[in-house]
């Protein structure tokens, strides 16, 4: 007899027609990426933004990902002596892919510099740092958007403001002013109101030093816990105000900040999302009582954006990822991304994904030069953020839906990655507003804000005579502003959404690019799912430019 190999009875067939694995890759390879970059004026940014996306895409940064998503972060409310402690402790990999993030200069960072282009490049930076993982994008999205907000109260700025723009990651919980570099947080939501901050509850009290106050309350939805700082709104005397809350007082002693839990959440697992309580808790005043709102409102402005912008990245990693399975899987005889159907979903979710990461940069330049004086480019960003933030963040589920669905029973492993991503894209259209709220918020801004239409027929008019299709969908726009109502308004923010992004490819993007997209979207040649383009559409240049791999 035969003697029979060690395990062979384990080895019942070979694996073939699987694809190898996608890392490394170079998640900055994007057209529109790079072209926008450019065409916003952070071209000086483009080798560094390179150098980040080779890293993102590498295969140590992607088992990052992998390690912090799989390793959940635990609360640890007391310590061993029983001294309330609340403290989060998470996998050495969120630490590395935090550090990152900050040494990158995508959080704070563009507050401190000169340069024109600066919120650009970190825009541009998170489009491709974000093939990494979502959640350890919080921290530093709002450590990015609490410095204008902080800048309403000087004295404060002129403390804290350096540390917030640090590119130094120092996760020690210590006396702010004695750390290298800090995290921001903010505490908007409760129970009883949500979006509705003005029903909250948490009472600030003045104490006898001026701007200084104590905060009894608790707060619904406060992610990133371990953040150095806060923001957190509270009902002062005056009304609902806007307070800066550090976890550790300026003499060493714990601020009280009690994580009563965790939220067990649907979207990753890496990123720690709580419900702290505060009872006598120490907090300084920003801006005037009862202004708390308009305070916090430019934290806001600057988290709408980001949440546009990483549901772009999100579009394009799972772009990327779905393209990859198909050049290199076959099925029926021939490979798939060589069979017409399947050219024509993977080219219909090139075009949504290339709109969205063109509008997120041109998003990105408005506020870049908003914060430089443009009053013009101030009006654009206040209602095309709004917009933006509507409409890409709810492409996102179906965007990544139809991506998993590319790779079959395949994306529907967690091994893929694919369900971490699908679980993810519903979180950015609910974060910073749900679809309603930023719908209203736009016809808030058309009624109020001076020059908010203009400013966006202004840019839709950059692009009149290009494209019949999109004239008359601006028309068609027109119609609806001047007919509207509340109950139409996310009829309305939708085509304002559309008309954008046409208009800014028919404008930058090759005219294969441009034209499928204003036949589907705003011409009626297009179904209720994605790979229904036209038989006409140039499915060949769309992907070529999408997958320059092998599309």
């Amino acid at each position: 007899m035969t003697p029979t190999p060690e395990h062979a009875h384990c080895a019942t067939h070979d694996v073939t027609n699987q694809p190898p694995p996608l890392a490394p890759y170079d998640a900055s390879a994007d057209c529109a990426l790079l072209e926008g970059l450019r065409r916003e004026g952070a071209d000086w940014a483009e080798e560094d933004i390179r150098r980040l996306g080779r890293s993102a895409g590498s295969e140590e940064a992607q088992e990052w990902a992998e390690q912090a998503n799989r390793h959940e972060p635990e609360l640890r409310t007391h310590d061993r002596y029983g001294h309330r402690v609340d403290e989060v402790e998470f996998h050495p990999s969120w630490h590395r892919l935090t550090r990152a993030a900050v040494a990158e200069g995508l959080a704070g960072a563009p507050w401190a510099q000169e340069r024109p282009g600066a919120h650009v490049a970190r825009t541009a930076g998170g489009l491709a740092w974000g093939h990494t993982e979502a959640g350890h994008g919080c921290p530093t999205s709002m450590t990015y958007a609490a410095v204008p907000a902080l800048r309403a109260e000087p004295d404060l700025a002129k403390v804290y403001e350096p540390l917030l723009t640090s590119r130094e990651y120092d996760p020690v919980l210590r006396a702010p002013t004695e750390k290298r570099g800090l995290l921001a947080g903010m505490g908007m939501t409760e129970k009883q109101g949500g979006s509705d901050v003005r029903t909250n509850t948490t009472a600030a009290t003045p104490t006898a030093e001026p701007g200084v106050y104590t905060l009894r309350g608790h707060k619904w939805f406060t992610s990133a816990p371990m953040c150095d700082v806060f923001l957190v709104l509270a009902q002062a005397p005056g009304g609902l105000s806007c307070f800066f809350v550090p976890r550790i007082l300026p003499d060493g002693s714990r601020n009280t900040f009690r994580i009563q839990r965790l939220k067990d959440k649907l979207g990753n697992r890496s990123n720690a999302s709580s419900e702290p309580e505060f009872d006598g808790t120490v907090a300084w005043l920003v801006g005037p009582e009862g202004r708390g709102v308009k305070t916090i409102i430019e934290m806001v402005n600057c988290t709408r954006l980001d949440c546009v912008m990483m549901s772009a990245t999100l579009m394009r990693k799972t772009l990327v990822e779905a393209g990859h399975h198909v050049r290199h899987r076959s099925a029926f005889g021939a490979r798939l991304i060589d069979q017409p159907l399947m050219r024509n979903v993977l080219a219909d979710l090139a075009l949504e994904s290339e709109a969205a990461t063109t509008l997120t940069l041109r998003l990105a330049g408005a506020a870049d030069r908003a914060v430089r004086g443009d009053a013009g480019e101030a009006a654009f960003r206040r209602i095309a953020t709004a917009v933006g933030k509507y409409w890409v963040t709810k492409r996102g589920p179906a965007f990544t839906a139809e991506a998993l669905e590319c790779l079959g029973g395949n994306g529907y492993v967690e091994e893929s990655g694919m369900p971490r991503h699908y679980r993810e894209a519903p979180l950015l259209s609910i974060w910073e507003g749900s679809g309603n709220v930023n719908a209203l918020d736009v016809l808030r801004a058309l009624s109020r804000e001076a020059g908010a239409a203009d400013a966006l027929f202004g840019e839709l008019a950059l692009a009149q005579g290009a494209d019949a299709r999109l004239d008359a969908a601006v028309t068609r726009l027109k119609g609806l502003l001047a007919t509207g109502s509340e109950a139409g308004a996310r009829r309305l923010v939708e085509l304002m959404a559309l008309t954008l992004q046409a208009s800014l490819l028919v404008r930058h993007a090759p005219a294969a690019v441009a034209d499928a997209f204003c036949a589907t979207r705003l011409g009626g040649d297009w179904g209720h799912a994605f790979g229904t383009l036209p038989d006409a559409a140039d499915t060949g240049t769309i992907l070529g430019r999408a997958l320059p791999a092998g599309g």
